[in-house]
Formats: structure tokens, C-alpha cells, sequence
């Protein structure tokens, strides 16, 4: 079975928001839009809608910072003029891309952006991979800079980012269960059934969460001409799995590891999770919908 990407994001939206695996009192509840991908964030508790308020700031705030979507944001201008003078936010998210960037060998990597806008516009792709490598960002001095033709997209760890601010948040407001879902996943209490679904093979299943986040990347569910919406930053061309779903404490790291290691082999993928203790499991699909899992 082929799936469209409109097919495939209707299958993920309906299984990965199945809720939860116990019955409990009517929550407070919000589906919209954030960091370019539908949303949904489930409260329960006294004081949810007032919280729930606060978590569509939280949201909004952290789009201000990370979207490409606004010409705006903290990131366009960074683009736009090649360096920055960087909120402790946008500091903090440079920081776990640095992490996830040397734990993956640098298969995640978000100086990748040359590369999308020159396969978008049909373009040479020679000027945009020389502008591709993390290790020419410089943080430094109150400032981030990029280097020449560089520009940056976050669009492979933003949204777990977000996640992750909305969860502390609730957590720290003492909330025991809560689902947030900025495009990835992160729980508290439960237990939340969260779906797995791939491009090709369609539905392969649940997962169930209590306490953590989950994030899936499948590249071939946006394609940029022939290429998926996954390229490898170190030159070549093809990804290795049609779905990779990663588990973790942290939204934004699974989010940034589920990117990275659709990149990357079975071994190279045992060496990033030995690398982030974060991390308690990999489910991974090949092209002919097999499925391959990894446990910490």
C-alpha cells in the first residue's frame, strides 16, 4: 500500500492522538497549528484551561524564536544577516543541536537549509553543499554567526522543543497527567497509547507512554522532486529507513535523533544510544515495511 502525504498525516493524526488507555474526567483540550504541523495539547486536572492558556503562549513563544514560516522570527533574521545576538531559548536549543549533531556523527544537521531552498527552486546543488557543516556556526562572544552562504533550519528538533517547554511547564505547575503534541510527543502520567504509522506499510501499531516523549521521522512523507524531506548533510543523497521512530526522556532529542538517524545503519544507530543515555528505544522500517526495534 502507497500512501500520499495527505493520507499519511490523516492515518498518523488519528493514531497518534488515540488518547488515553484508561477513562478519566472530561479534559482540557487544544488542536491547532504550531511550528508548521498540526497540534494538539490534552490537559487533565483543576486550573487546565488557565494552564492551557499559558502552554499556547509557551507555543507561540517558542515559534517566535525557531519558525522559517515567519519572516519575523529570531532564525530569519539570523538567515538573513548571518549572525545573531541569541535569547538564553535560542542558546539552549543551539547547545542540544551541538549534542545530537556530534552524537550522530553529524547526520543531524540544520545547516541544511541551502540544500532545501536550491532542490525547491530546481537549482545547482553545488554552492549549497558548500555552505553545509555545523562545525562553521560559531557561538561566541553574546553572538551566533554563521558562515559564508549558510542559513539554518530547525525544522528536524523545533517541534520537540516545544514540546518539551509545554511539559515542563505543566510539570512544574504540578500537573500528574498531561499529553503534549507539537508535532512530536511528550507524556505525563498515563498511560497514552501513541500510534506508529509509515508512509508505505500504512498502521504498524501502538506504543504505550507513561512518562516521556516520541518522535517518528518518515522521509519519504514530503518529497522535494526526487529527493525526501530528509537530506544527508555529509553528501550523500538516499536515506536508509522509510520511518524511524525514536523514545526519550526529552521531546527534542528524540525529534533531533529520529531526523539524524534516518541516516544512519543499525550499528551506527546502537552507537547514537549509547551516546544519549536519554534515549530508551528505536523502532525502525526499511523500504519493504520490515520492522527492526532497539532497546537501550
Amino acid at each position: 500500500m502507497t500512501l500520499s502525504r495527505r493520507r499519511f498525516l490523516a492515518i498518523s493524526a488519528a493514531m497518534l492522538g488515540a488518547g488515553p488507555a484508561r477513562s478519566a474526567a472530561t479534559p482540557a483540550r487544544w488542536r491547532g497549528v504550531a511550528l508548521g504541523a498540526e497540534a494538539e495539547i490534552t490537559i487533565h486536572g483543576p486550573g487546565a484551561e488557565r494552564a492551557l492558556a499559558e502552554a499556547l503562549a509557551l507555543v507561540r513563544a517558542v515559534e517566535a524564536e525557531f519558525s522559517l514560516y515567519d519572516p519575523g522570527s529570531a532564525l530569519s533574521r539570523l538567515n538573513r544577516a548571518g549572525r545573531l545576538a541569541p535569547s538564553p531559548t535560542f542558546a539552549e536549543l543551539l547547545g542540544l543541536v551541538d549534542r545530537v549533531h556530534a552524537a550522530t556523527g553529524g547526520a543531524f544537521d540544520p545547516t541544511v537549509q541551502p540544500l532545501w531552498e536550491a532542490l525547491a527552486r530546481g537549482g545547482s546543488l553545488g554552492p549549497a553543499r558548500a555552505a553545509v557543516g555545523w562545525e562553521r556556526v560559531r557561538l561566541g562572544g553574546g553572538e551566533v554567526r554563521l558562515g559564508a552562504g549558510q542559513a539554518l533550519t530547525f525544522n528536524g528538533i523545533a517541534q520537540g522543543f516545544a514540546t518539551d517547554a509545554v511539559a515542563d511547564m505543566l510539570e512544574a505547575r504540578g500537573f500528574g497527567r498531561a499529553l503534549v503534541d507539537i508535532g512530536e510527543h511528550r507524556a505525563l502520567g498515563g498511560p497514552w497509547r501513541v500510534g506508529l504509522a509509515d508512509p508505505v506499510a500504512g498502521y504498524l501499531g501502538t506504543r504505550t507512554l507513561d512518562m516521556g516523549a516520541i518522535a517518528t521521522s518518515s522521509p519519504d512523507a514530503l518529497r522535494l522532486g526526487l529527493e525526501g524531506h530528509i537530506l544527508d548533510p555529509r553528501g550523500g543523497r538516499g536515506t536508509r529507513w522509510s520511518t524511524v521512530s525514536v523514545e526519550a526522556t526529552r521531546a527534542a532529542i528524540a525529534d533531533a535523533v529520529s531526523t539524524g538517524c534516518c541516516l544512519l545503519d543499525l550499528a551506527q544507530i546502537g552507537a547514537v544510544m549509547r551516546r544519549l543515555p536519554e534515549i530508551s528505544a528505536v523502532t525502525l522500517v526499511d523500504a519493504d515495511g520490515n520492522l527492526r526495534s532497539l532497546r537501550a
